[in-house]
C-alpha cells in the first residue's frame, strides 16, 4: 500500500520535497498563497520561489489544512522555523494518531531556543517525530543532480520506511538516530554561513573561506555535542556535509545575506529585498545565547550575532575575529 503524504509549506525546499515524493507516493503540498498553490496544480511550476522549474505532474497542491493532512499517512513541515508552532497548532485537528512527522527546517525558535522536533513533540506527543537534513539546494535537487540527505529517527524501523519514501533516483537518503546532532547542525551552520559571505562580500579569499569553515565547524561541534549530539554527526551529511554547501554555493540564501553584510550593506535592506527566508538571521541570536548557557567558546557566531543584532559592520566584526586569541586547534575558540 502506498503511503499518502501530506507536506506543510511552499517555499523552495518544501516544494522540491514534495515533488520528489510525489514520484514515490500521492503527495499534497499544503500553502498558504492560493497563487502558489494554483501554480503548481495548473502548470506544475512554483515561480515565487522555484523560477523556471518543473514539478512532478502527480503533485496536488492546497491551501486547506484539512485537506492535505486528513488522510495522510505522513506529515512533512517545511515551515520557517519562527511561524512553525503556530502552523503545527492550527494543524493539530487534522493530523491522525500516530502519524510519523518529518521536519525539513533548519533553525531555532527565538525565545524558547527550541528544535523543531522538540516543538512538534510538545503539540503531538505520541507522534514519532524526525528531522530530513543535509547538503541539499533545493534548485540543484529539483534540477537532478545527485545529491545525499539524512533521514533522521529515534526509531530505526521508522527512519528505514521513511526511507523508501524520500529516496529518488540520484536522491540518496541514509538513515541516523541521532535527532539533536541532525538538527542541530542544520540550523548551526547557517550562521557559519553567514559569516562566510561576510568574508567574501569583503573580499577575503579562499584561504579565509576555508579557515572560517573549518573553525566553524569546530564551534557548531562544540555545542551540538554538548546539547546532546554524537560527535560522528557532525563529521557527516549533516554536519560538515551541510556546511560546505552552505558555505560555497552561490545559491545559499544565508551565504548571500553575509556577502551583502559584507558589501556594507544593512541587515534591514537585505532582508526587505528577499522573497525567501535566510534562517540564519534568526538563529544567530539563538545559537549566541546557547552558547553562553552551555559556556562554550563560538568566536564565529558572536560576531555575526553582533551585525546582525546589535549594528556591528562585517569589517568590524572581522577585525574581531582575527584579534581572538589563538592557542591549540583542539582548545575552544
Amino acid at each position: 500500500m502506498l503511503l499518502k503524504i501530506g507536506l506543510l509549506g511552499g517555499g523552495s525546499w518544501g516544494t522540491t520535497v514534495a515533488s520528489l515524493i510525489s514520484r514515490n507516493c500521492p503527495t499534497t503540498i499544503w500553502a498558504r498563497d492560493e497563487a502558489t498553490v494554483r501554480d503548481i496544480n495548473k502548470h506544475h511550476r512554483n515561480e515565487k520561489y522555484l523560477p523556471g522549474l518543473t514539478l512532478h505532474q502527480d503533485l496536488k497542491a492546497s491551501h486547506s489544512l484539512q485537506e492535505t493532512l486528513k488522510n495522510a499517512d505522513v506529515v512533512v513541515v517545511g515551515i520557517p522555523s519562527q511561524n512553525c508552532r503556530s502552523v503545527m497548532e492550527e494543524a493539530k485537528s487534522f493530523i491522525r494518531p500516530w502519524v510519523p512527522i518529518v521536519s525539513l527546517t533548519k533553525g531555532l525558535e527565538q525565545g524558547t531556543k527550541m528544535r523543531m522536533t522538540e516543538i512538534i513533540e510538545s503539540i503531538y506527543p505520541q507522534h514519532p517525530v524526525g528531522v530530513l537534513t543535509g547538503p541539499n539546494l533545493a534548485k540543484e535537487v529539483l534540477q537532478g543532480q545527485a545529491a545525499a540527505a539524512v533521514i533522521a529517527m529515534v526509531d530505526t524501523n521508522i527512519s528505514n520506511a521513511l526511507q523508501q519514501v524520500f529516496r529518488t533516483g540520484l536522491f540518496r537518503v541514509y538513515t541516523n538516530d541521532d535527532v539533536i546532532g541532525c538538527e542541530l547542525a542544520g540550523a548551526l551552520k547557517n550562521v557559519i554561513a553567514i559569516a562566510v559571505g561576510m568574508g567574501d562580500g569583503a573580499g577575503a579569499g579562499d584561504n579565509t573561506r576555508s579557515a572560517v569553515i573549518t573553525r566553524g565547524l569546530a564551534e557548531l561541534t562544540r555545542l551540538g555535542i554538548a546539547m546532546g549530539g554524537k560527535p560522528a554527526t557532525f563529521a557527516g551529511l549533516a554536519g560538515m556535509g551541510d556546511l560546505i554547501a552552505t558555505c560555497i554555493s552561490p545559491l545559499s540564501r544565508n551565504r548571500y545575506v553575509g556577502v551583502q553584510l559584507g558589501k556594507g550593506r544593512t541587515i534591514q535592506d537585505i532582508i526587505a529585498e528577499m522573497s525567501m527566508v535566510a534562517e540564519g538571521v534568526k538563529t544567530c541570536g539563538v545559537v549566541a545565547e546557547l552558547a553562553n548557557l552551555y559556556n562554550i567558546e563560538m568566536p564565529i557566531t558572536q560576531e555575526v550575532n553582533k551585525v546582525i543584532n546589535e549594528a556591528v559592520t562585517a569589517r568590524v566584526a572581522f577585525r574581531g575575529l582575527l584579534s581572538t586569541k589563538t592557542g591549540s586547534e583542539a582548545d575552544p575558540g
